[in-house]
């Protein structure tokens, strides 16, 4: 099975407020309800687009990161492979730090619910809006394969970047 849900409120609203600092849980509570699971676009796409939970100015050479509130259930040898917006990359020097996102079938069994968080760059000299709503990434299930001598029996207990160094 493949689907993507959505963290629990209580592992949302602990991303979420280092984006946006202080907000009152009624408030919070409406953005959580309004998270959209990502979706295609067209019947032939093949990628899931993940939408803003807020809105936001991407400043210039500065960076941010995005709590979606998704989280990705996938079987293992699947991984879902997160890309910029071809747009966002053209037209306003807006992508990924780094550049594609891996997420593991495993990491939805982090200490973090598996919360996929979009860390954008600015490459540009120019701010960059963000709605709430709006485009921000593609995520795209791959299949994967394993070689006979790449076995390990650790267990994934951390979130992003828990793996090591």
């Amino acid at each position: 099975m493949i689907c993507f849900e959505k963290v629990t409120f209580e592992q949302f609203k602990k991303d979420y407020l280092k984006l946006i600092g202080e907000c009152n849980d009624e408030e919070l509570r409406k953005v959580y309800d309004n998270i959209k699971l990502p979706q295609r676009s067209t019947a032939k796409s093949a990628g899931y687009d993940f939408f803003s939970t807020a809105d936001f100015v991407l400043h210039g050479n500065k960076n941010v990161v995005l709590p979606t509130g998704i989280r990705a259930i996938m079987p293992e040898g699947t991984v879902l492979m997160i890309y910029p917006r071809s747009s966002m990359g053209i037209k306003h020097g807006v992508v990924l730090s780094n550049g594609t996102g891996i997420i593991d079938a495993d990491y939805a069994d982090a200490d973090n619910e598996g919360h996929i968080m979009m860390a954008l760059v600015n490459f540009s000299a120019r701010d960059y809006d963000i709605k709430c709503g709006d485009k921000v990434a593609q995520g795209i299930f791959v299949p994967y394969y394993n070689s006979e001598n790449g076995n390990v029996d650790m267990q994934r207990t951390g979130g992003i970047g828990s793996t090591g160094r």
